[in-house]
């Protein structure tokens, strides 16, 4: 690990920091972190501005995540170093410095990075979710099968840097919807 490694992550987090949600917030007139969940995501972007809206916000966060792996891999960094890369992506997004560090939630970032740095293991993921989707109607907890699925896949590689970073990344945005969690379910 070198120079070159660290000034990566350095521009990981700082993509991150590209809020799509807000721009379009702004575009519209809106700042969306005073509307309904006051999160700079897609769903919030949904629901207050139209499906167009969710769309664009959707599709420019995974982006975001996806660009930042494709980056790493066109410099040929290891897997644990893209993996890494993906964990501060995600942590731009969630904490952006600009907007003092109230970000989204991650979801569509972490779909576009695990996209790029692993297709089939995410397709699983994806697979895993839509599955357990069917049997318990709820996509948060759904997700946590999915995620659970994909950290299992990364265990089973025997990539130990590449997995402790997906599990960090997965936590975190497991962190950030603790309140759907608690809204839906109780849990404190």
């Amino acid at each position: 690990m070198g120079e070159s490694t660290i000034i990566y992550w350095l521009v990981c987090y700082l993509a991150g920091n590209f809020m799509t949600a807000y721009m379009i917030g702004k575009w519209n007139k809106v700042d969306l972190r005073k509307q309904h969940s006051k999160n700079l995501g897609a769903t919030n972007a949904g629901r207050v501005l139209g499906r167009s809206a969710f769309v664009c916000t959707f599709l420019g966060d995974a982006f975001k995540g996806a660009l930042i792996i494709l980056f790493g891999q066109l410099l040929n960094y290891d897997e644990w170093i893209l993996a890494v890369g993906m964990l501060f992506v995600i942590l731009g997004h969630l904490y952006p410095f600009w907007l003092k560090f109230h970000g989204g939630k991650g979801v569509a970032t972490f779909i576009g990075a695990g996209i790029a740095l692993e297709p089939l293991l995410f397709m699983w993921m994806i697979l895993g979710t839509l599955v357990l989707y069917l049997f318990v109607r709820s996509l948060t907890v759904a997700m946590l099968g999915g995620f659970s699925l994909y950290i299992a896949s990364f265990g089973w590689s025997g990539n130990f840097g590449t997995y402790c970073a997906v599990i960090l990344a997965i936590f975190l945005i497991i962190w950030k919807h603790r309140s759907n969690f608690s809204r839906k379910y109780g849990i404190e």
